[in-house]
């Protein structure tokens, strides 16, 4: 999404990787796709890398290269949608047209204005190739779907002055009005290894001013690439905030990726207006040990606030976990998902509600005791684009192995203890994409362990079987769930979708989604698994699955 010369005045270093002989001018996608997904965002083409709603209609505007299926000619491809399933495709709204976006038009964001007119900020790439930032406003604001964009005679808006490196400046956010009657809006960058958030002024959103400080930064992060950043309400649970509101009982989220590492953290603070610095709260980490929205095949994500249902929608890019001539034969890449924001204490995501409308007749288990070392196929479902809820109560925490978890890695200790090594609480959850004798297999467990007087709920998603397939990346991915099992159960929902393995603890305290390429277990070869490998025994008190229908999506 977010998207070598030396210049006069300004510093261009190496950004995004442009595969020029893997370019092609016209359309060729493979015709056996066993890993396109159903009921996740993707065009029929090429490859994909900002959401918003105007007059009760979704729009997705988003990154694609309409000449291939990797990275390179970015545009921005419109989509549009009532239910946030089902999409309508647009001519592209913004294409490199002027001088400040003529070398390609990256990542941005959609502000919709206080008579109701949305604008784009968008990076656009000049011919010095230097990341600046170009505002766009619809052409007909009566036409519902927003076809037509022009870009104001002002562009480039904001341009990489006093220092700032003309290759790290990029993906301004939605903008917020303050107070005060001013606009303000952050860019992401970076000097040297100090990751930062570039804070811009204005009064009427076409003339803009920067501020001689960042909203905020952090050491040793490195380049900040599609920073986010919204209040959350202190007092209503579940319900979100529009981008401007700030108050005595708001808190702000600030979230940024991490170019160096592909992954994104996020910290919960104070906004202190009257010094226009975000304070994050004591405790909160403010480096890529941070918490995630999700800790697995995610990044560049944008939020948006949902008008129609007061709520707060995260979009997120799922890239390839393949190779980049993989890719070219399949003729796409990339894939987005969309989560619905819960308040800061929770500070959770879950899959937007509307999927549910996707399920088919689900199949149920109630009151189902797993024995240690067993495993219990889920019948009667197409395990290969299905939605899981379940649900595991432990009847005793005596045995659980006991583990000093002081400094641990939650992931390094996943790739440790995965699923095919026997505990004592867990591992238990499921095995999904699963070919018939096992071999293949993505498992999503829990293992419990005892540090002291308190027990620690691991949650993994192992991928080390997920594929026989060579040059896969294939990680394992982890993240410590805070819940006391001994108070509640455990609860897992898996959304599964060819390729896409999406899982959510907690009721969404941890999600944690895989990119997998099975060869066996692909279309009515799938099968879905639930499972112990723990001594202990567990209990399933409720599992559901459904079958999902495929969303459509009109190109």
């Amino acid at each position: 999404m977010c998207y070598i010369l030396l210049g006069c005045g300004f510093h261009v270093e190496a950004s995004h990787q442009v595969y020029r002989y893997l370019q092609v001018h016209h359309n060729i996608t493979a015709t056996h796709q066993p890993y396109r997904t159903g009921y996740h965002f993707q065009p029929a083409k090429h490859w994909i890398n900002g959401p918003m709603i105007y007059k009760g209609i979704y729009h997705f505007l988003y990154q694609y290269n309409p000449r291939g299926a990797v990275w390179g000619h970015i545009v921005w491809a419109h989509a549009t949608s009532t239910d946030l399933v089902n999409w309508v495709h647009y001519e592209p709204a913004i294409k490199p047209s002027i001088e400040s976006d003529i070398k390609g038009c990256w990542s941005g964001s959609t502000t919709i204005l206080p008579d109701g007119k949305p604008a784009i900020l968008y990076t656009g790439i000049d011919p010095k190739k230097r990341q600046v930032q170009t505002l766009a406003f619809p052409k007909n604001l009566s036409d519902p779907y927003l076809r037509e964009w022009i870009k104001v005679p002002q562009n480039p808006v904001m341009t990489p002055i006093d220092g700032i490196n003309a290759s790290s400046f990029r993906d301004p956010t939605t903008a917020w009005l303050a107070p005060d009657g001013q606009w303000r809006v952050i860019i992401g960058s970076k000097i040297d290894r100090l990751g930062k958030a570039i804070l811009y002024k204005s009064k009427d959103f076409f003339k803009w001013e920067r501020v001689d400080h960042p909203l905020h930064s952090s050491e040793n992060t490195g380049m900040w690439e599609c920073p986010d950043f919204y209040p959350v309400s202190v007092n209503l649970q579940g319900v979100g905030l529009d981008t401007s509101v700030i108050g005595p009982n708001v808190k702000h989220v600030m979230k940024v990726s991490l170019d160096d590492k592909k992954d994104e953290y996020y910290t919960i603070g104070t906004y202190k207006l009257e010094k226009d610095i975000y304070v994050p709260d004591e405790g909160s980490i403010d480096d890529d040990s941070g918490p995630r929205y999700d800790y697995g095949k995610f990044y560049a994500s944008k939020t948006f606030f949902d008008s129609s249902k007061n709520r707060r929608i995260l979009w997120g890019w799922i890239n390839e976990s393949d190779s980049v001539t993989d890719d070219v034969k399949k003729g796409w890449s990339g894939v987005r998902e969309y989560l619905a924001r819960q308040g800061w204490k929770t500070t959770g995501s879950m899959a937007s509600r509307e999927i549910e409308n996707l399920r088919k007749t689900p199949v149920e288990l109630q009151n189902t005791q797993l024995n240690g070392g067993s495993v219990l196929e889920v019948t009667g479902v197409t395990a290969s684009q299905a939605d899981v809820e379940v649900s595991f109560n432990l009847p005793t925490l005596e045995k659980a192995e006991t583990l000093n978890l002081s400094g641990v890695n939650p992931q390094i200790l996943c790739s440790q203890k995965g699923a095919s090594v026997k505990g004592n609480v867990g591992p238990f959850g499921l095995l999904a994409l699963a070919s018939k004798d096992l071999e293949e297999q993505t498992a999503i467990f829990f293992r419990v362990f005892k540090d002291q007087e308190r027990f620690v709920v691991l949650m993994c998603s192992d991928q080390s079987r997920s594929s026989e397939g060579p040059e896969l990346d294939k990680t394992t991915y982890g993240a410590f769930l805070d819940v006391d099992p001994r108070q509640e159960t455990l609860s897992l929902r898996s959304l599964i979708d060819h390729s896409i393995v999406e899982s959510f603890g907690g009721k969404g305290k941890v999600c944690i989604t895989s990119r997998v390429y099975p060869e066996l277990a692909i279309f009515d070869k799938a099968h879905l698994y639930v499972f112990n490998n723990g001594t202990e025994n567990v209990s399933i008190s409720k599992l559901s699955a459904w079958s999902m229908n495929k969303a459509t999506i009109i190109n």
